[in-house]
């Protein structure tokens, strides 16, 4: 079964707030397998990002994926993988720097 490439989310900018949900994907008939993150920093300055896969919300240990990633100013960071995620599976997190650094991912979508 073929799935349909495309952006999953984004573009859109990190907040200070490390519980705000970046990405929820909400039907449990589809679900999508994130192959690229790409986070870009917008600033003149560094800044740091955090992201964890869990709960609405939340961010527990244990379900880090990235922790105080540092992102030099105008560069960016980029993921290549194969992240299930599926309609209770929340992508959390944010930056430390407030709008400073822009996510998007881009994958497939598969219906189940």
């Amino acid at each position: 079964m073929a799935g349909t490439i495309k952006r999953i989310f984004g573009p859109l900018l990190l907040t200070t707030t490390l519980t705000t949900n970046v990405y929820n994907q909400g039907s449990a008939l589809i679900y999508d397998v994130i192959k690229h993150l790409h986070i870009a920093n917008r600033t003149g300055s560094a800044a740091t990002f955090s992201l964890w896969l869990g709960a609405t919300g939340a961010n527990a240990n244990g379900t880090e994926l990235f922790t105080g990633v540092s992102i030099a100013a105008n560069d960016y960071f980029d993921w290549y993988g194969n992240l299930k995620m599926v309609s209770t599976d929340f992508l959390v997190g944010g930056s430390g720097t407030s709008t400073a650094l822009v996510i998007v991912a881009t994958g497939e979508q598969f219906v189940v």
